[in-house]
Order: C-alpha cells, then structure tokens, then sequence
C-alpha cells in the first residue's frame, strides 16, 4: 500500500486536469451553472456544450429523449434528438468568463461546430478570447439537421481536415478533433484530422441507433408528434464499442495522438478500462444523467484505492497498459486448452448451466435429479464459459485450463435413430468439389 494518495492529475496537450474525470459536450454541461455544480462535487474539467455562431437558429424537438430499459436494469442506453447548444454564443461565452474567475484551476474545453470556414474561425478566436483552454471540433453530432454539419463532416476527410486546418491557424490553443463513430475505420478520419493540425482526438460520440417503436403508434421513440427518427444512442451498452474504437486510435501509428475517451462510462472500473485501452482522459454524459454528478465521487475513491492496491503513484502510467495484450485472434494460443469448472458447494440447483449448455453449448452437462446437481463431461466441454454467463452464483463456475496433450472430443454422440435417418438423405451439396 502506499503512505500517501496517488496522483491523479493528467497533463493532457500540456493542459493540466486534477483527475482524467470531464463533463462531455452535452445536456450535462450546458450553463456555467451546472458547470459550477459538477467542479465541486470534484470534476476536473468540462468540454462545454457545443457552440454555434447563431446564424443558423438551434431549435430542439420535444421530447427530445428516450430512455432504453433492459429487464430491470434503467437507463442501458439513452437515445437522444438533442441538437447542439440553442443559448446565445453571447450567454456562454460569458459562462467561460464566470467559470474561469471562480474556478481557474478547472480547464474549460469548448466544443464548436461552424458550418463555414469563417465560422469555424469566428468560434475559434472568440472561444481562445474567452478563456477556453482547450477546443475540441464537433465532427461528430448523428443527428444535426444543418447540412454539412456533424457526423457528415467527420465522414468527409478532407472537409473534416480542411476545418481542422482552419481553426489551428486561428488559435493558439490545443485544439482536439472529436470522432464519429458512424464509420468503419475510425482511424481514417483521425489521420486526416491529424494532417489539418488537431493535437488529440476525441472518440466516441453516439452511435446511430433506434432505442425502441411504440407497439400501439409504431412511431420509434422519441415519438415527436407523430414522427422518430435514427439519432445518437449512448450509454453503458455502447462501452464496448466505444473502448474497441479507443483502442484502434490507440494503437494505430499513423495517429500518435492524446485521446480522450467517450462512451458508457459509469463507475472507476468503466473509467479504468477506458486508461488502460489509451486515453488520456475521460467524458461522461449518460453516468450523470443517470446518477447526477456525484458518481466523480466514487471514480475519484475507486481509482485511487486500485492504484494504491497496485502500488502505482500516477495514473498517467496506467495509460495504454493493455494494449500489449490487444492482438489478433490469429495469436491465440490455441494449444492451449480448458475447460468449465463448477464449485458445487455453492450450486443452489437451479438448473440454469443445464439449459445453455444444450441450447447453446456444447451438450457437455448431465444433471443429477436427486441432488439437483450438474456433472461436467470434460471431454466434451467447448470452453465457452456461456454457462458462467448465466449463473447466478457469481463466481461459482470458472475457467480450468487442461493439463498439455489434452484433447476435446472431436464429436458429439448422435441419437442413433437420426444418424441412420442422415446417412439416407442425400446430401444437399456435393462435398467433393
């Protein structure tokens, strides 16, 4: 254990943060107010919610959100209509000022979105002038109704690169490109970024997505008079999404850039897995929606009680840790086998590993009536672990990795009946060619 705290500060672009713990571009920091609220309850920073110039009016549907539930878990996901800031750009530059006066150790990033180049430059200078530390370009929005804003820009490279290029020359501070997830190599986009002058990249904003259709109107939700529409869904069930992009950015060596992380962040350990994977720093939006601004709170308690546990002094050395780890499925091991384990003391008898296991495993159960208990055929276990999926004993079930020489059986057992039944049916294909 270590004599003393660990240090979570993050110099990001040669911006200092006291934890790698901001508030994204979004519904959860749109007034100094708010803002306020979050520095003290112990966010280090705020990327502000998206600036427009005001010469293209900002309206916002009604409703302009749709929660999506899974069993009884609220909230999984969150779709969400909501464009970018509607405030006067007068209203929040002002905010800049007020936040910088009264907490000047908290970095403000605004995030932009210009329609022109003279608007990108125009934001640019006036968000530098003040008190911005940081800008972060807004190429990323999936449901902007302004054409050639948003996502159509980050999935345009050279429009993206040309805007990038533009507001470098504007300003003198960092400035970092925020990614669509909308596309299929999300390296691309940032390699352009990168050649237009950007210093990081920030990834991921919301994936496309449908959250759910009213069974009685058949309108998908948000019902807005009648009408849906595919926008950005975020929230705990695009994380692993969202951390296989950060990683992709992470380990491409065209790029080479800091990277802030978005995407399902909830708890230390989300926020952790984002480090590990490369980025520097972190977003929230659907946590404080979920839970409100309280959850830093424990991030901040969590992830110095793991790198106190580990013995670690800065969580700047965490960054990128994994990504040794990260490789191909084609450098697995494959020599290497195992099987399902099961602590039997702790079965309760349901009958849950037994479903799974012949619907959808390796048929490698047999099941004792009289004590309601599993017995494992080891040789023709597929190590899928789908039944530790769905215990819920947690931990009950693990992973044994089998002795070197060790073989699976290399096919099921067949009813008797149907195998003679199969051997007469001729075979749809001929297997020869």
């Amino acid at each position: 254990m270590l004599s003393k705290k660990p240090d979570l500060s993050i110099d990001f672009c040669g911006v200092g943060f006291k934890n790698p713990f901001l508030l994204s571009s979004s519904p959860v920091s749109n007034s100094a107010e708010m803002v306020a609220k979050s520095f003290e309850a112990g966010w280090s920073g705020v990327v502000y919610k998206t600036l427009a110039s005001g010469r293209w009016p900002i309206v916002h549907p009604s409703p302009r959100m749709n929660a999506y539930h899974y069993g009884s878990k609220q909230l999984m996901g969150l779709q969400n209509v909501e464009q970018i800031s509607d405030r006067p750009l007068k209203d929040n530059l002002l905010d800049f000022l007020y936040l910088k006066k009264h907490y000047p150790d908290h970095p403000i990033v605004a995030s932009l979105m210009g329609f022109s180049n003279d608007d990108w430059e125009y934001l640019a200078k006036a968000a530098e002038d003040n008190g911005a530390d940081m800008l972060e370009l807004n190429f990323s929005c999936p449901h902007m109704t302004i054409e050639g804003s948003g996502h159509k820009v980050g999935q345009a490279f050279h429009l993206l690169e040309s805007f990038t290029e533009v507001v470098k020359k504007a300003v003198k501070i960092p400035v970092m490109a925020k990614m669509t997830p909308n596309i299929t190599d999300i390296t691309e986009p940032a390699v352009f970024a990168k050649k237009g002058g950007a210093d990081a990249i920030a990834a991921i904003n919301t994936i496309r997505g449908i959250s759910e259709i009213g069974l009685e109107d058949l309108v998908p939700r948000p019902n807005v008079f009648g009408v849906g529409a595919m926008s950005g869904y975020s929230g705990p069930a695009v994380k692993p999404i969202a951390l296989h992009f950060i990683a992709d950015l992470a380990k491409c060596q065209d790029l080479g850039l800091p990277i802030s992380g978005i995407g399902g962040i909830e708890t230390w350990v989300d926020a952790l897995e984002y480090l590990l994977v490369g980025a520097a720093t972190v977003q929230v939006t659907t946590g404080i929606i979920h839970f409100g601004y309280r959850i830093v709170e424990d991030m901040i308690e969590g992830l110095s009680d793991y790198l106190s546990s580990r013995g670690i002094t800065r969580v700047a050395d965490l960054v990128g840790q994994a990504l040794p780890h990260l490789q191909e499925t084609d450098h697995f091991d494959l020599a290497r086998q195992g099987v399902a384990s099961y602590d039997l003391d702790r079965c309760i008898g349901c009958g849950q590993c037994l479903i799974v296991c012949n619907d959808a495993g390796g048929q490698a159960l047999e099941w004792n009536a009289r004590k309601r208990r599993p017995r494992l055929v080891e040789d023709k276990c597929l190590s899928c672990m789908i039944c530790s999926f769905v215990c819920p004993v947690h931990g009950l079930i693990s992973f044994k990795e089998m002795p070197k020489g060790w073989k699976r059986r290399e096919t099921a057992v067949m009813d008797p009946s149907l195998e003679a039944a199969l051997k007469m049916a001729p075979l749809p294909v001929d297997l020869k060619r």
